[in-house]
């Protein structure tokens, strides 16, 4: 495998969420770690992407469809009974509201346009909470694509709901069954099948995460959260600027799509991870998965095992930006346990009639705790992202409650 050379415009040196720097690099981290016969593939996917992107009938395209068939814009829910709680004012960005119950479908659809502009035909996807693989299968249905979907077989067994759906819509789902059978495994599996199908399809990764360009490319088509919530806070908040902005992190993407929005003001931006999976916390740098970031390894370098109990939590890494974040500090990267999270989807539930993705449950973790332990002063305006819906979780709440 070898890194090469993208483009060469520089990221900004504040943090602001740009263009990415030569060589599709966010500071030390990103760029192409590909085989060779993904290398070609990935520039003409960047090509097209930067075309796409400076088009206004391709946005345009795109912006309609977000509205008509996702559903956007999404609102922004002040969570009254569970803020006079915790003494802190919590807004909720309602990407559980919108079409397939989370903030998948955002990027997807970007994807689905960008492959019929290039003349593919079928998309490839992984998936572990089961929700990317659902828009996956719904943009193919929608614009007349053939889907293929790789799932690890405990995420399988964990998500049997989301895996009907998919087949429902007509995408064929495959079990993966080696290493630890979740996400990560399900990553390079969907990676391999590319390599034998670059011609006719197109590889619709479902985080911040990859060979350049699907970091950037992933997080400009997840923005549109941050953008709505940006105004959506000018209206509701006297401050206009959250003191506060929170969201769960696996590989990263409804985290990196709502920082976009705020990373230029002075809000805090905080990611949340699992306990067990904590890239961003407790990572070390490596390549996986065709980037440079920061994955969990043992002592000879190799890549370990993540938990969740949230399975689209369920990776041993973070996107390259959000590496980058990190290290220009930024944005802060925290962790929660399983039974936390847990604690707080209930908490949610019970308060104001929301049942959070186990995902999202982990975002709202933390800000319960801040707020239980002074991090959060009293009367502190907290923008956190619903990233999910918590239907797919309910067999796994019901054997824990």
């Amino acid at each position: 495998m070898r890194d090469v050379l993208t483009w060469g415009e520089a990221a900004p040196p504040d943090g602001t969420m740009g263009v990415p720097g030569a060589r599709g690099r966010f500071g030390a981290y990103g760029g192409r770690y590909a085989p060779e016969s993904l290398v070609e593939a990935c520039r003409e996917v960047g090509e097209a992407f930067r075309e796409a992107w400076a088009d206004p009938g391709f946005r345009g395209a795109l912006a309609r469809l977000l509205a008509v068939h996702a559903g956007r814009p999404t609102p922004l829910t002040p969570a009254l009974r569970l803020s006079d709680e915790l003494g802190v004012r919590l807004c909720l960005k309602r990407e559980d509201l919108t079409h397939t119950g989370s903030h998948k479908i955002n990027n997807v659809l970007g994807q689905a346009l960008l492959a019929v502009r290039m003349g593919r035909r079928r998309l490839i996807a992984e998936t572990g909470a089961g929700q990317h693989g659902v828009a996956t299968a719904t943009a193919a249905a929608l614009l007349g694509l053939e889907a293929t979907v790789f799932m690890g077989e405990r995420d399988i067994e964990r998500q049997a709901l989301n895996v009907f759906r998919m087949r429902m819509l007509g995408a064929e789902v495959i079990p993966v069954t080696s290493g630890s059978r979740t996400l990560k495994d399900a990553t390079s599996e969907a990676m391999r099948a590319w390599v034998g199908a670059t011609g006719d399809s197109h590889y619709c990764i479902g985080s911040v995460v990859g060979p350049d360009p699907y970091p950037w490319m992933v997080r400009e088509f997840q923005r549109v959260i941050g953008d709505e919530a940006r105004a959506q806070c000018a209206a509701e908040l006297r401050t206009g600027v959250p003191d506060h902005v929170v969201a769960c992190v696996g590989g990263g993407s409804n985290a990196a799509g709502t920082f976009a929005g705020f990373a230029d003001t002075a809000a805090r931006l905080v990611g949340v991870e699992a306990e067990g999976g904590a890239g961003a916390a407790r990572g070390r740098l490596g390549v996986l998965h065709g980037c440079r970031s920061l994955f969990l390894q043992d002592g000879d370098g190799q890549i370990t095992q993540a938990h969740s109990i949230a399975p689209g939590l369920d990776y041993p890494g973070v996107g390259p930006e959000h590496a980058h974040l990190r290290d220009l500090g930024r944005a802060r990267y925290v962790t929660v346990t399983d039974d936390e999270a847990v604690a707080a989807a209930v908490r949610l539930a019970r308060t104001e009639g929301i049942l959070p993705a186990l995902e999202s449950a982990h975002a709202l973790a933390w800000v319960i705790r801040a707020a239980g332990d002074g991090e959060l002063p009293a009367g502190s305006t907290v923008l956190m992202t619903l990233s999910g819906r918590g239907d797919k979780d309910v067999s796994t709440l019901k054997e824990l409650l």
